[in-house]
């Protein structure tokens, strides 16, 4: 603080600096400078993986659209001519009679691969919520078939479900549960049963896993409430952890139905598609209009279509979430 003395006398008065009017211009100033700095470091920290984006996952799908409106062939590769097209290779595609065969197995592969990896894991995960000796142990080695490469389990599966020298048929035969082999893989009849079976072993460990933790999180007090009001284990199940588990189950399900959809490796490694289209789903029939027909913008369509169906289920999921927060809100 300074005195300065008045003009027409003798005394003086107190008098406010002038730099204290500019201070909390400056102070707005500064917190702007430093908000500009933060967003700027993000933007910095985020690069890498926008990068990773665009290069891995941007391009693909960018040039698999570009593909699907051209008519692509060997030679267009080495010419780079390839007339447009539109929209007539998904004209083709949806007009295949093939695709109806296709859709309809994956449709099938997809609920039975869905629902039976959700009840096991979930059983799984019940099984496990209360702590017992060598549990641990266990429920490591239960994940080895989802940590297992998917040609590694496939290959495997092929070998156990071979007809005349497969380990299941082999067993079957001597515990005489069976008069003949069965053709597990060969047979339009048993070849979806069996590529189905697979996958389901192959996704019981990430449902067991996922819904174990969402257990985990459930606090202990409530199963004791509800014990102590007289529920049983079925209606403990009812009242308590289904409500709290909903959130869990619902990713788990989004993740699933997701990964399942686009699965090739364990069909490819199994039967191929076969027999007689009998476990062509969209995803194999795309790689034979690609790589047998050499079709590739049909092939590029049929990829499409199958990242149209992934995107509607992830929105439908993201609309779930949405939903079940206001509810909570409210």
């Amino acid at each position: 603080m300074r005195y300065r003395a008045p003009r027409g006398g003798g005394g003086r008065r107190l008098t406010r600096p002038r730099t204290a009017a500019r201070r909390p211009g400056a102070a707005r100033r500064r917190h702007a400078a430093g908000r500009r700095a933060e967003r700027w470091a993000g933007a910095v920290f985020l690069l890498p993986l926008a990068g990773y984006v665009a290069v891995f996952f941007g391009y693909p799908v960018y040039h698999n659209v570009s593909m699907s409106l051209r008519e692509f062939t060997v030679r267009s590769y080495f010419t780079g001519e390839a007339p447009f097209v539109g929209l007539a290779n998904y004209a083709a595609v949806l007009g295949d009679p093939v695709f109806p065969a296709a859709a309809r197995t994956t449709l099938l592969f997809t609920a039975g691969s869905i629902t039976a990896q959700f009840l096991l894991g979930l059983g799984l995960a019940l099984f496990f919520r209360r702590a017992f000796p060598l549990g641990g142990v266990l429920r490591a080695l239960l994940l080895l078939p989802w940590l297992l490469p998917l040609v590694v389990s496939g290959a495997v599966w092929k070998w156990i479900l071979t007809q005349d020298h497969g380990v299941l048929n082999q067993v079957l035969l001597a515990a005489g549960v069976l008069d003949g082999p069965i053709p597990w893989l060969t047979s339009t009849q048993w070849a979806l049963v069996s590529v189905t079976l697979v996958n389901i072993w192959v996704g019981i460990p990430f449902n067991m896993v996922i819904l174990y933790g969402g257990l985990q999180a459930i606090p202990e007090s409530l199963y004791e409430a509800a014990a102590l009001d007289g529920a049983g284990a079925w209606q403990a199940f009812r009242a308590v952890t289904w409500p709290l588990l909903r959130p869990v189950v619902a990713v788990v399900l989004m993740l699933g139905l997701v990964y399942t959809v686009k699965v090739f490796d364990v069909i490819m490694v199994l039967t191929g598609g076969g027999p007689a289209g009998a476990s062509e789903t969209l995803t194999t029939w795309s790689y034979a209009l690609s790589f047998e027909e050499f079709a590739f913008g049909r092939g590029a369509a049929v990829g499409n279509l199958l990242i149209v169906v992934a995107l509607l289920i992830a929105l439908a999921y993201l609309r779930s979430v949405r939903r079940q927060m206001a509810e909570a809100a409210s």
